[in-house]
């Protein structure tokens, strides 16, 4: 059975929104995570928003030519499909294998896409009919373009369910943040935690920023010692 989407804290969405995927991997390597980065995750325009959401999932697996074919596409099991029960505001991850030689999707799904207000396409594949994909307004992260369709090298095989996408465990429900320097995983069970600490380490390191620009040296700034980290707390309490 698919995953029911959990709604997405409005404040929590805020709080990341705010916050560089750079920042996060930090937050979650003191957590003991190292493997939350997506590899190939890039934006396909220039100038793409920061975006926050819970995850969506699509899996793909190699060609078999008995089930890579045009015809699936109409079949119950098969991307149409699973666009149609993407809930408005998730952001898609489609977990294809690295494959890069074939589309995963074109315009017209990404239209679609667009169309049910999904936030964005995440994937460690590419897109075919990249120009016509931008012209749909659908933010995508991605490795790039090739025009065969997905069936020349990729089977559909499920939507909602854990995937790996550019080497990362991706569960249903959990929250992705992409932004120029590409995806970031914070797992669910995490959520409330990685926010807390996000916000603080955005503000601490703002701080630290003000402080280089104003020609302070990094040792004992960055990380800060203890009288930098009393004089970083100074300057939250006035």
């Amino acid at each position: 059975m698919p995953v029911e989407i959990q709604p997405l804290d409005p404040k929590v969405k805020d709080t990341l929104s705010a916050i560089s995927t750079a920042t996060l991997t930090t937050v979650l390597l003191k957590k003991g995570l190292r493997n939350v980065w997506m590899r190939g995750t890039r934006p396909l325009k220039p100038g793409q928003p920061r975006l926050v959401g819970r995850v969506f999932t699509l899996r793909f697996v190699p060609a078999r030519e008995d089930l890579a074919t045009p015809e699936s596409w109409s079949n119950p099991i098969s991307t149409r499909a699973a666009i149609e029960a993407m809930p408005e505001g998730v952001i898609v991850v489609a977990d294809a294998m690295g494959v890069t030689d074939a589309g995963i999707f074109g315009d017209i799904l990404c239209a679609r896409m667009a169309k049910k207000q999904v936030a964005a396409l995440i994937t460690d594949g590419v897109v075919r009919d990249a120009s016509g994909v931008i012209g749909t307004g659908l933010p995508v992260w991605c490795q790039g373009a090739a025009a065969p369709p997905s069936v020349a090298g990729l089977t559909f095989v499920n939507w909602q369910e854990p995937v790996g996408c550019g080497g990362v465990a991706v569960f249903p429900n959990d929250v992705v943040v992409v932004d120029d320097d590409g995806a970031v995983l914070i797992p669910q069970a995490l959520l409330s935690t990685v926010v807390e600490m996000a916000a603080e380490q955005e503000a601490l390191e703002s701080w630290i920023m003000s402080e280089v620009e104003g020609g302070a040296s990094l040792p004992g700034l960055y990380p800060p010692n203890a009288e930098n980290k009393a004089r970083y707390e100074a300057s939250r309490n006035k």
